[in-house]
């Protein structure tokens, strides 16, 4: 078993970054970025703080929004229409999950595709989906100076290609398709097609679909969902969840159990978590590039 950090590699991305931001600011630009934290939720909470500290490390602009937990979707809105036409701001982000009574399909409408760092406008994932159509790689996708990926499933992405695993030899199970899985699905489809089957974790087949699955990437949101019994020998576990327990940070995978069958497999915290902040950052300077020049 080897553990895939995603340190390194985000410390590489970030290295890279603070050179664009020190051009763009020579051009009198300052990358910023706008997240917006609705309640307390102890998860959306980590992410905003994580943010705003790497924000501050390499000179983007921290502009973060906390509303209360009683915020209406009308005022929710409202913020967010304010910060889509203030010039200053380069990257819109709303933390997830969002209070009872919030919608995220009205929300993700909302935030300007030029803005939408995280990828969660339909338009925006309609561009991911008609690169796919086309046949575009991930590598192209990714060079396109336009188009702006979904930063939690490009880090998975990342993690992947650095590891050496070769994706179109593999058998990929993605469990959860919701924000994350399902544009993961898209991106690794395009990786060398690759074989993917998505599964929500109540599936009747899931134990079937995992069990002989060369990768199994994981966010569902549940403790320890992904078990050692689940995985064959030698698997490639990619863990995306984070959940704030009374004993810490932890993901979706029995990391004690499973990393003993697994070949590669990501910690939480250290795995995929550092190098999503890190792509969000890079999405907020692509971002700003683009609004430059408009």
């Amino acid at each position: 078993m080897a553990v895939l950090n995603g340190r390194p590699i985000a410390r590489a991305v970030q290295e890279g970054l603070t050179e664009e931001i020190a051009k763009l600011n020579q051009d009198g630009v300052t990358p910023t970025i706008a997240p917006i934290l609705v309640g307390d939720d102890p998860g959306a909470r980590v992410y905003y703080r994580t943010k705003e500290k790497l924000a501050e490390k390499l000179g983007v602009h921290y502009a973060g929004v906390k509303l209360p937990a009683s915020t209406s979707q009308e005022t929710l809105i409202a913020e967010i229409r304010r910060l889509n036409a203030d010039p200053k701001v380069h990257g819109l982000f709303v933390e997830l999950p969002l209070p009872d009574g919030i919608s995220l399909a009205a929300i993700s409408r909302e935030i300007a595709p030029q803005k939408d760092i995280d990828c969660i406008n339909p338009a925006t994932l309609g561009r991911l989906l008609s690169g796919g159509a086309t046949s575009a790689t991930y590598a192209e996708l990714k060079a396109r100076p336009d188009l702006l990926l979904p930063a939690t499933p490009q880090a998975v992405m990342e993690l992947l290609l650095a590891s050496g695993v070769d994706l179109a030899a593999t058998e990929t199970a993605v469990v959860g398709a919701g924000a994350v899985g399902l544009p993961l699905a898209l991106l690794l489809l395009r990786q060398g097609y690759a074989n993917v089957t998505m599964c929500e974790h109540k599936g009747k087949a899931l134990q079937e679909i995992v069990g002989r699955a060369d990768v199994v990437c994981v966010s569902v949101g549940r403790p320890g969902f992904i078990t050692a019994d689940m995985i064959k020998e030698g698997a490639v576990v990619i863990d995306i969840g984070i959940n704030v327990t009374k004993d810490g940070i932890t993901g979706d995978v029995d990391y004690a159990g499973v990393e003993k069958k697994a070949r590669l497999i990501t910690p939480v915290p250290g795995g995929v978590g550092p190098l999503t902040t890190t792509l969000i950052m890079a999405n907020t300077v692509k971002a700003a590039k683009n609004l430059k020049t408009r």
